[in-house]
């Protein structure tokens, strides 16, 4: 199909020498005025090394970061979206107490800077909920394939405590705005629906399960997934309680070799590669449900 070509107008090519112009300024304070002694070449070693014992290239610190970011990531958005879902059922609940709990929850979650939020739920849940599970030490010295899938997923079985700390913690405060996601997709059902379901002599929950819930998450899977993004820069909050995500790996490797501004850059270019592609599938997404909603 032929596409009309669309001529340039005068404020792109106003646009284009702007950001030429920035680009030029950039260049000169890095090269020249900012006097660093760039020293790229050994940033490789931090990501890839080669192992003289196996003989193979194996990951580094940097590596480990983002996997350990990956995997708070992927496993997070999983805990924070069943959380979500029971919360924002809870707030389209006609039960009064369930709209206080989630309510609570809610406006706790969204008022509170996340830096305070990080503090408090870990230290309750790292100091008086985890340690009591012995989870770590159940795991801790057995060689089984068990203890290879959670290293593999989540943390080896002496640092699985902290892990799930952080896990938890980062899986609450995003689970609030979860939560206002699946209420508003559940608000944006027609009412008609309800009645066309309870006519059916169905409870409320098959009600909610097999009516409500699905058309509303079709609704909301934009949103959701856009949170996963968001949910992959925030859990760098997490390197100030010390978990070695790749925010903390990246600190704690410039402060032994000084590589600010390599590794700075390096780091922020790692977290553009899990993001953009991220953010260009739900922008694909979108596009394709609005497509199907007409």
């Amino acid at each position: 199909m032929y596409k009309k070509k669309v001529p340039l107008k005068k404020s792109d090519l106003v646009v284009g020498a702007l950001f030429l112009i920035a680009g030029i300024a950039i260049y000169y304070r890095v090269e020249i005025a900012l006097n660093y002694s760039w020293q790229w070449g050994k940033l490789p070693q931090f990501l890839y090394r080669f192992d003289d014992e196996s003989g193979k290239w194996v990951s580094n610190v940097l590596m480990w970061g983002l996997f350990n970011t990956i995997r708070l990531s992927i496993f997070g958005t999983i805990l924070a979206i069943i959380l979500g879902t029971i919360m924002g059922i809870c707030r389209s609940s006609e039960v009064m107490f369930l709209r206080l709990v989630s309510g609570t929850y809610v406006e706790t979650m969204r008022n509170l800077p996340p830096l305070v939020i990080i503090f408090i739920v870990y230290f309750f849940i790292g100091n008086h909920l985890l340690p009591y599970s012995s989870i770590g030490d159940a795991l801790q010295g057995k060689d089984n394939f068990l203890v290879s899938i959670v290293t593999f997923c989540l943390a080896p079985p002496e640092h699985l405590t902290t892990f799930l700390s952080a896990l938890f913690t980062l899986a609450i405060f995003e689970g609030a705005y979860i939560t206002e996601i699946v209420r508003s997709g559940i608000q944006s059902i027609n009412r008609g629906q309800w009645e066309a379901a309870h006519s059916l002599g169905m409870t409320k929950y098959q009600q909610m399960r097999h009516i409500i819930l699905p058309q509303a998450f079709q609704r909301i899977l934009p949103p959701l997934a856009g949170q996963f993004v968001s949910l992959i820069k925030d859990s760098s909050i997490v390197s100030v309680i010390s978990i070695p995500e790749l925010s903390f790996r990246a600190n704690e490797l410039m402060t032994g070799t000084l590589l600010t501004m390599e590794i700075w850059i390096t780091v922020t270019i790692m977290y553009l590669v899990l993001t953009l592609p991220c953010s260009v599938a739900i922008q694909k997404l979108e596009d394709r449900m609005a497509r199907g909603l007409r």
